[in-house]
Formats: C-alpha cells, structure tokens, sequence
C-alpha cells in the first residue's frame, strides 16, 4: 500500500515537471503571444468558469502556443490535461478513446480501465466538479467531437479554465466561448529571426546586412513564399541548412510547383474538410479571386451558382481566407499554391483537362493544340499593357463547350470570336476588340455580361434569348451607335451605358424592364431620346443621366427634329398607356416639342416611387422640376452644373433625402428651405449601430445672395439633425459659399486661422457620457488651377490620423479657376471619433485640412481663415 502512495505521489511530480519543461525560451515571437492568450484566459480569476478559443491557419503555431501557455500554469490546478490533436485520435479510436486519454490525464493514470462513454463521462464531471482543472483540446475540427466529450461548463468548478484550438472559427463559436484569440502570422523581423536560426549554422541571428550578399536574395525569396508562417519558415530552413548556394536556387526554384510534403499535407487537410461547393470557391479564389473585393467575388461566385454567402464565410471560419480592413478576400500564398496544385494534378501538362485555366501561357497550349475542351470550366486571364507582345486567339473559346465564366482584362486578342458554350453564366472582357457580338450565341443561362471600353458598335442584330441576365454593363464603348434590343430580358436589373459618347438613342425596350433596378447613361453626350416609359418603372432605384444635356435641352430637340418627334411620341404613347391625365395647354400647338417633351417628363419622374439616388448633373436644366418633391424614398440628389436660379421650398418635402449637390450651378441665387431631418425608422436599439451621414454642397456658386442667412440655415440644420440622429453614427457636412460670411455665433470657441490645424481645447473625457460629438465650422480659401483633393483629418492625441471628409474638386477642368472661398460646417458623432472604442482622453486631439495633388501635398493652396468649434452635450439637445 505504502509503494502505491509513492507511485501516485512520482506520477503527479513527472506530470508536473515534464509539461512544465516547456517555455517560451528558442520559441520565436511566442513571448508576446503567450501573455496576450494568458490575459484573456484570465488565470487570477476564481470565481468563474473560462472557456477560449485559439484559432488560425494550419501551421501557424496554435498548438505550440497552446502548450506553453498549459505548461506554464498547470501548477495552478488541481486537475488538468492537454488532449492533442482531438480530431485525430477521435477519427482513429472514437470518442471513448478520446475520453479515456482525457480520465487517464485529470487522474494521473490512476484509473485506466473504462469500458464505454457513459462511463467514461461520469468519470470526467465526477473528477472536474470538486477541483479546478486546467483543460486544453487541441485541434478540434468538428463541434461534436467538443459536446460528446462531457467537457462542459457547468460540470466546471469555479477557477477552472478549458482552451480549444481550432482551424475553424464556427466549431469555437459553437462551444460558447468566452473569448477568441486568433493567432497572427510572424512580422517581418520575426520570420527573419525564425529562418536564420533554422538555415545557417551554430543557431547564430544576423541582420540582413550581416548575411552574405550570395544569401541574402535567396533568404528574402524563402521568407517571401512562406509569408510569416512558422511551419514553412521552420522546414524551409531546416531543409537549407549547411546547403550551398547552388542548392538554395534549386530548392526554391522547385518550391514554386513542388511545395515540401510537410508543409503541403498539413495545409491539405484544411481542403479534405471542405464540403463539394466550398471547395469550388476555394479552387475559385485560389486561381482567380485574391486580394478581390469581398462583395464583386461575391457577386462572380453568385453567377456561377456557388451560393458564396455561406461559402465564404465558412473558409473564413476555417482560416483559409481572411477579408481585410478594406473588406478584401486574402488568402495565403501557400494555399493559393496548394488551389493551383489540385487543378493542375489529374493532368500536370494538359491544361486542356484541367477546370481552370488563369495562365495566358497554358491558355497558348491549348490554342496549339487545336482539340475540343470539355473539361475547363473557368477561364480569367489578365495581362498589363507591357505584356501586350502575346496575342492569342478567339476561336479557342470556342472549343470550351463547358466554359460558364469568362473574364479576360488587358490581353490581346485577334481572330473571330462567333460562338461561345451555352453554359456561360458570366462574361467579362475589358477592351472587347471586335465590334459586334455573334448573334448566333446561346445566352440563356448567362447572368452578367460586362464589355467596358469595348469596340462595339452594336451588340446583336435583333434580339437575343437572355432570361437569366441580371447585369449588362457596355460603359465607355465610345464607339457604340445602335442600342441594344432588351425585349428578351425581362429579368435585367442593371443597365451600364456611361460613357457611350457616340450613342443618341435608347431602345424602346428599356421601358418595359419591370425588374430594372440600375440606370446609368452617365457622359452619354450624343444623347437625344429616350423612352420615357422608362419613368414608369416602379422598381428603379438608381438613375444616373449626368453628362446627357442634349437630352434635356439640346438643339435638336428645341427646333423639333426627328429625335424631338421620337421623344414626344414615346411621351404620349406613355401616357396613354399610364392612363396620366394631361393638362389643357399640351393640346396647344404653338408650343414646341420640345416643350411638351420636357414638360411631360417633369410630370412623370414623379412615378420613380421607389428611387433613391438621382444624378441630373450637367443635363442644361433651368429649374428643379417639382415632381421630384413626390419623390419620398430619395436620399442623393445631385444637380451640379446646371442653370437652376433657386432651390425651391418643395425641396424640405424630401423625408429622406441626406445628400444634396449644387456645385457650380454658376446662376444659383437663392435657397428658400433645407429639407427637414426626420429620425430614422428603426427601432432606437437598431439606431445606435447605423451610421447616418449628411451633405450639402454648393462649390463655387458665385451668385448666391444672403450669404450669412444660408450659414444660419446650414447651422439650424445642423442642430435638428443632431437632435435627431444622436443615437446613431452620425456625420455631417454643409459647404456653402463663404466669402465675407461669419462663424455662426453657435460655434463658441472661435479663432483666426493661424494654419490649417484646428486644436480641440477643454475636451471632456472619453468616459464622460454628457458629450455626444464636434461640431466646426471653417472658413477656407483655396487656390485652384487644377483638379485637387480637398481632405479634412482627425488626428487623435498620439498622432494617428484618420481621413474623415474628402472633396475631389474641380471634376471638370473648365470649370473653376483662382480663389475660392467656402464656409464648411461639420459634425462627427461621439461613437464616429471613437471609433476603436478605447475610452481615452481626446483633449489636445485636432481636425486638419490637407490638399493633395496626384498624390503629393500641397497645403500653400489652402487656408483656413478663421474657424469655431463646439462639444456637443446632452443639454444641448434641450
């Protein structure tokens, strides 16, 4: 009996000493990294019960951090176990042997024999219910190998603390952590620091300049393929190691399509995990879609039926692609690489059989080799205007007869190009080259179709089967002169025509797409006619005429040409489909076409219930037509440029609207009324998560009268939009004409501008909650004799700067010349300035303007003449 004591007593001792033989010592970056996971563990608090997740990449250091943070506080427990690489052992033996690793560890050994996991799971709560434990499952990759476990919260004893690693976010989330600690990729000098003591003799570190010439591009090449991850780093070093510099070129000179067995296999079971579809968006973004815009891979994935809502986020949940600060898709080299090698590996040297081609050199191959491809899927091909040497040809594409998306950017091509596979679901080329597009084509299945700066000139001859397209985009096809015909694609929802300078017809068609949500005819500067049974689609939400000022007021129209004819036809046709009753004075016929023309199309706007954004810039107008007072969902109006003397009091009739735009409207005089801000319609918990942003601009309106009663309106406006948005993120921003004009007398500390800066005095402490946000006001006076950026920053007490406010001036080259002066007024809510969500003290923080020219800063082009400034209490919305 007395031997057995002292066995029990040497188990409990080795399994102590033996996990606690591990440290940070050799381990490089772990330092930090093991107290920020300690800090969220918390081990200084025994009054509850802890649960937190490790997550990343594999091979990124998740176990090894997890086993120095246990070796390193096992002692502080009564019980404690580190279950390695639970979903292996519960693939090899099943859950009783994973639960019989886990007994045998919280008893040290003592009770090993166990039959079944009812057993077993009595056991683990008897064990764990009457002293603190210290548990750590390691690599769990499906949520119920975590829940059959019987590890649970509440079998816990207060103290006791569990930490889950995982490749995948989802399975942590859905054992109800407490917290997540992700575990980042090495920085730079850190994955320097990893290599060199892996790759070069007696564990010495050296700088980058102590390394030899000879080495040190080789060494900047490994770093730059294994990208701060430390299993790469490791085994790449160590395969180097005491190599000569012959064989460093020739291992990373294979790397590229031959990546080490030890890296790969640990990379590819993060892809055998993946269900089919998210799979396909993996191969997807790996061979096509990195470093993309979150929602336009999104939305390319949606054409190609891959339901990417779901998909997406579980490759994020899993580690395999992570979205940035700029909501960009990044996914690391090596699984890129390891996506590239599974579409190549059924056939390494006929990318005739592979399911994506994305290499203009493999494409070639299968132009030379002149057979029919069934197998590729998926083609991007995208090229730079230096490589434009190779040129490859057309009627390849034909030959794809499985081909269902297709997009092809700066790459030469010649040829014909008269049939494509009727599986094509999304097409994109850039800079089209040929100048029609086959008629004899089978679209039907096709849902996005982008030609932008094309050659075309007309699209098809007559019509085309497309019941499937959602998108048609021929922007900037300067060469486009007939419309296409849209009668056989009824469920288009966006129609892009900016830019098509040559164009001067719409077709009728457009008139009758009941889905269309997008209408952009942007620069289309030829234009003279257009459908107005366009105005009667009630599901429009987006429409965009800027540029079209023949269409309004043009020549053409106003000595009642044949396109004036055309437009008045459609007009009444229109009409008396709408059943619209007309007025009296439309039967006079010494008015002029054009007139009636206009003035129909004022009545009509009006049915555009449903639009939001409207863009009449630079159309000729000489009024704001009031029809578009009915407009009660709209929220940008934008008339810059045009002939209007005044803005007309229906416009406070707007509910909504929140961006207003008169730059250089050179004839504008007066301002009767500011559309009044009504709260938002969501619930006040909703309001506090929105942001809700405001602007007013009038750039360079040298005719505006009563100057100081527009600043007292604009800082009026203010006011009532604070008192009604102070839930919610808020921002706002009024510029208006500002010469001769003072501070309102709301801004109460005021100062003459001594430079750009404008300091925040006596600010109230971050955790004080009576201030809700900054109001300023400034007036500026800025030279221009080119197209500048006019930026306002906040920077906080450390000098970190974030843009807040931003205006590209002038758009047009002719349009404003010398000094302009501008009174600018602003509010940042509380929740804005604080966006990091740190409760510190923002006294001697300040707002700054800056001018940037292509990128360089030019602040002699700016001044601030004089500005104000108020915190914003609580009281003050009484």
């Amino acid at each position: 009996q007395e031997n057995g004591e002292i066995e029990k007593i040497v188990k409990r001792v080795r399994s102590k000493l033996g996990c606690n033989s591990v440290s940070v010592d050799g381990l490089v970056g772990m330092q930090s990294r093991v107290e920020e996971l300690e800090n969220l563990i918390d081990f200084n608090s025994d009054n509850e019960v802890r649960v937190v997740g490790v997550c990343g990449m594999g091979g990124i250091g998740k176990s090894t951090l997890a086993r120095v943070v246990y070796g390193r506080n096992l002692h502080k427990f009564g019980a404690h176990s580190f279950v390695d690489d639970i979903s292996k052992v519960f693939r090899g033996g099943g859950l009783l042997s994973l639960q019989k690793q886990l007994v045998c560890q919280i008893t040290n050994g003592e009770i090993q024999d166990i039959y079944n996991h009812y057993q077993a799971e009595s056991l683990i709560k008897t064990m764990l219910r009457c002293q603190k434990a210290l548990i750590v499952l390691d690599n769990a990759d499906e949520v119920e190998q975590l829940e059959n476990l019987g590890v649970t919260r509440d079998c816990l004893c207060p103290g006791s603390r569990i930490v889950v690693t995982s490749r995948d976010q989802h399975v942590l989330n859905s054992f109800g952590l407490d917290e997540t600690y992700k575990v980042q990729l090495l920085n730079e000098d850190e994955a320097h620091q990893l290599f060199c003591e892996k790759a070069f003799d007696d564990n010495i570190i050296m700088s980058r300049d102590e390394i030899s010439r000879e080495y040190k591009k080789l060494t900047d090449l490994a770093l730059k393929y294994a990208q701060g991850l430390p299993l790469a780093i490791k085994v790449l070093g160590s395969y180097l190691r005491s190599r000569d510099i012959s064989v460093w070129r020739s291992a990373l000179d294979r790397l590229k399509n031959n990546p080490k067995k030890e890296i790969a296999d640990v990379l590819q079971l993060s892809f055998d995990g993946l269900e089919p579809l998210e799979k396909e968006i993996f191969l997807d973004i790996a061979c096509f879609f990195n470093h993309e815009p979150k929602w336009i891979v999104e939305d390319m994935l949606y054409c190609r039926g891959l339901h990417p809502k779901i998909g997406i986020s579980v490759l994020t949940d899993k580690s395999l692609i992570t979205i940035d600060e700029c909501g960009d898709i990044r996914m690391h080299d090596l699984l890129r690489e390891l996506g590239m090698r599974i579409v190549r590996q059924s056939a390494p040297n006929e990318p005739w059989k592979w399911s994506r081609i994305w290499s203009k050199e493999d494409f070639q191959r299968i132009m030379f080799g002149n057979t029919v491809t069934d197998d590729v899927k998926a083609v991007q091909l995208e090229g730079s205007y230096e490589e434009r040497n190779m040129t490859l040809r057309a009627e390849t594409l034909s030959r794809m007869r499985r081909l269902e998306f297709l997009k092809i950017k700066k790459v030469s091509f010649s040829g014909s190009f008269n049939s494509i596979s009727s599986e094509l679901r999304y097409l994109e080329w850039e800079e089209y080259p040929f100048t029609y597009f086959s008629s004899c084509c089978k679209l039907s299945k096709l849902s996005k179709l982008v030609l932008q700066n094309s050659n075309i000139k007309q699209l098809w001859d007559g019509t085309m089967c497309l019941d499937n397209l959602k998108e048609l985009n021929l922007s900037d096809s300067e060469n486009l002169v007939k419309p296409p015909n849209l009668s056989q694609a009824p469920n288009l929802e966006r129609l892009f025509l900016r830019g098509c300078r040559k164009l001067k017809h719409i077709h009728p068609s457009t008139g009758d797409l009941r889905k269309l949500l997008v209408l952009d005819l942007s620069g289309c500067t030829s234009l003279m006619s257009f459908p107005i049974t366009i105005f009667g689609i009630s599901s429009l939400k987006y429409v965009n005429l800027s540029g079209c000022s023949r269409l309004f007021g043009g020549k053409e129209l106003e000595n009642g040409s044949e396109s004036s004819i055309q437009c008045q036809s459609t007009v009444w046709s229109t009409f008396k489909r709408l059943k619209l009753r007309l007025p009296f004075h439309f039967f006079n016929s010494s008015k002029s076409r054009y007139n009636h023309a206009f003035h129909l199309w004022r009545l009509s706007v009006a049915r555009l219930s449903c639009v939001y954004y409207l863009d009449l810039s630079y159309c000729n107008l000489h009024t704001i037509p009031e029809a578009i007072s009915s407009l009660h969902y709209l929220e940008f109006l934008y008339f810059t440029g045009n002939n209007i003397v005044r803005v007309p009091d229906f416009i406070n009739k707007l509910p909504r609207l929140r961006v207003l735009e008169l730059d250089n409207c050179k004839r504008l005089m007066y301002v009767d009324e500011f559309p009044l801000p009504l709260p938002l319609p969501y619930p006040a918990a909703e309001r506090t998560k929105l942001v809700k942003w405001g602007e007013w601009r009038m750039l360079n309106c040298p005719k505006i009268v009563e100057k100081e009663r527009l600043s007292g309106m604009g800082s009026s406006w203010m006011r009532e939009y604070i008192k009604v948005h102070n839930e919610s993120t808020g921002f706002l921003a009024i510029v208006i004409p500002g010469s001769g004009v003072p501070i309102p007398r709301w801004f109460k500390h005021q100062n003459k501008g001594a430079d750009n800066s404008m300091w925040i005095e006596s600010f109230p402490n971050a955790n004080d909650n009576n201030w809700i946000g900054i109001a300023l006001c400034a007036q500026i006076a800025v030279q221009l004799d080119r197209t500048i950026s006019i930026n306002l920053y906040f920077y906080d007490q450390t000098g970190k700067g974030n843009l807040v406010y931003s205006i590209f001036w002038p758009k047009k080259e002719e349009e404003v010349r010398g000094e302009l002066v501008q009174l600018c007024l602003f509010y940042f809510s509380r929740q804005l300035l604080i966006q990091d969500g740190k409760q510190h003290d923002l006294d001697g923080s300040r707002f700054e303007f800056k001018v940037d020219y292509q990128s360089y800063v030019d602040n002699e082009r700016l001044e601030v003449k004089k500005w104000g400034m108020r915190v914003v209490l609580n009281q003050d919305l009484e």
